[in-house]
C-alpha cells in the first residue's frame, strides 16, 4: 500500500481523501491542520490515524510517500515547496502558486527533485471529456476552428455573499477566472489539443463592495443584514469576464466566467466546433455528450463504455445507464498518478505541475489584457 497524507481539510481535503480510498491500494495515514485540536477532530472524523498541526511535522514522517495539498491559495507555494524539499511526491490543488515566478519555481524544483508532481484539473477525466478528446484527435469532427463556451456559478450572486476567496492577499489578484475559468482553459486546451496563444480580455467586478458579515449566518439567513452585522469591504477581484482567445492551432475562442449567474451552481460547458461536426458537453449533465452535425439528425450521446473509443473506455468504471460524475474526476486522476508510482501505468495520464504553471500565465495575461485593454500574448 502505498502511504499518502492530506494537508488541509476544508471542502476540497475531504473529497480527496473519499476519491484516494476508491483506488483500494492507497492508504491516508495522516491530516494535517492549522493547530493540533483541529487536525485531531478531522482526523477522527475521517477515520485517519495520525494528525498534526503543524504540515512541517507531517513532512517528517518517514512513513509518508505523497502528499496532497488541499490548503487555501496563498499557501501553496510555500507548501508545495516544503513538499518537495521533503522529497515527497505532491498532488496540488489549483492554482499551483499565486503568480507565474512562484509556478515556474515549483516547476523547476519538482523537476530537479525527481518527484512526481500533479495538480487536480480533475475535469479532464470525466468519461465523456476522454471521448470528446479522441472524437477531436482521431479526426472524428475535422480540423478544429472555433472553441466556445463558460463556467457558471452563482454563489457570490448576493453582495453579502462572502468567503476568502474575495480577498486578494489569500486568493490572488484574479477570482473567477483563476479560481474557475482555469478549469475551463485546461479542458478545453486538453480535448482539442490546442493551446491558447493570446487572449483579450474583459474582467467586470459586478459587487464593487460587499458586506462582510459580523454575526453567524444563522442569525441573519433569510434576511437583511441590519447596520451593525456587517462590515463594508471593498472587492477589486472580477466576478465576471469574456475573453477572446487565439489558439496556436489557428483556431479562435471565446469564455466567459461568472460567480453571479443566478441559478447556475456549477456550470462548466463548453463547444467545439470541427468542419465536419461539433461537440458540446456540460459538467452538470455529465453522462451525456451532444454531436452536432449539418447534413444528418444531431446525436446525444450516453455515457456507455461501450460506444466510446477504446481509449476513454477505462474511464468508464460503470455500465451504461449508471451515472457518472465529480467525485470520479478526481479518482481517474489519482489512479493515473498513483498508478504511475507503482509501476501499473508507467507514464500515466494526469496534469502536472507544468500544466498548473500554463494555466497562471493565461491567467495573468488575462488580467494584463483588461489592464491595458488589448490583446495580450501569453508568457508561458
Amino acid at each position: 500500500m502505498i502511504k499518502t497524507a492530506i494537508i488541509g481539510t476544508g471542502f476540497i481535503g475531504p473529497a480527496h481523501v473519499e476519491a484516494i480510498r476508491r483506488l483500494g491500494f492507497v492508504d491516508v495515514i495522516a491530516v494535517s491542520e492549522r493547530n493540533q485540536e483541529l487536525a485531531e477532530a478531522k482526523a477522527a472524523e475521517l477515520s485517519i490515524p495520525k494528525a498534526y498541526g503543524d504540515y512541517h511535522e507531517l513532512l517528517a514522517d518517514p512513513q509518508i510517500q505523497v502528499v496532497h495539498n488541499c490548503t487555501p491559495n496563498h499557501l501553496h507555494f510555500e507548501v508545495n515547496k516544503a513538499i518537495i524539499e521533503a522529497s515527497k511526491h505532491v498532488v496540488s490543488e489549483k492554482p499551483l502558486a499565486m503568480n507565474s515566478t512562484e509556478s515556474r519555481e515549483l516547476v523547476r524544483l519538482a523537476d530537479e527533485a525527481g518527484v512526481v508532481n500533479a495538480i487536480n484539473f480533475n475535469y479532464r477525466f470525466m468519461p465523456l471529456v476522454q471521448q470528446a478528446k479522441q472524437m477531436v484527435a482521431k479526426g472524428d469532427i475535422g480540423p478544429v476552428h472555433s472553441i466556445h463556451g463558460s463556467y457558471l456559478q452563482d454563489w457570490l450572486l448576493k453582495e453579502t455573499d462572502w468567503n476568502w476567496r474575495l480577498v486578494p492577499e489569500l486568493s490572488g489578484d484574479s477570482r473567477a477566472i483563476a479560481d474557475i475559468g482555469s478549469h475551463w482553459c485546461d479542458i478545453v486546451q486538453f480535448v482539442s489539443g490546442a493551446k491558447i496563444k493570446s487572449v483579450m480580455a474583459d474582467l467586470v467586478t459586478i459587487h464593487k463592495e460587499r458586506k462582510k458579515p459580523t454575526v453567524e449566518m444563522e442569525t441573519y439567513s433569510g434576511r437583511e443584514l441590519q447596520p451593525g452585522e456587517y462590515e463594508a469591504m471593498p472587492i477589486n477581484t472580477e466576478d465576471y469576464a469574456s475573453v477572446l482567445l487565439e489558439f496556436d492551432s489557428g483556431a479562435h475562442g471565446v469564455m466567459t466566467v461568472s460567480q453571479c449567474a443566478a441559478g447556475q451552481k456549477n456550470r462548466l460547458s463548453f463547444e467545439i466546433d470541427g468542419a465536419n461536426s461539433a461537440l458540446c458537453w456540460d459538467q452538470q449533465r455529465p453522462n451525456e455528450l451532444w454531436i452536432g452535425h449539418r447534413d444528418t439528425p444531431n446525436q446525444m450521446m450516453l455515457k456507455d463504455a461501450s460506444l466510446m473509443h477504446d481509449e476513454a473506455k477505462e474511464y468508464a468504471h460503470f455500465p451504461g445507464g449508471h451515472g457518472e460524475a465529480w467525485p470520479d474526476g478526481p479518482k481517474n486522476l489519482f489512479r493515473n498518478v498513483y498508478g504511475h508510482l507503482n509501476g501499473t501505468r508507467p507514464g500515466g495520464d494526469f496534469a502536472t505541475f507544468i500544466d498548473g504553471h500554463n494555466e497562471i500565465a493565461i491567467c495573468e495575461a488575462m488580467v494584463q489584457s483588461n489592464k491595458e485593454r488589448k490583446w495580450v500574448d501569453v508568457e508561458y
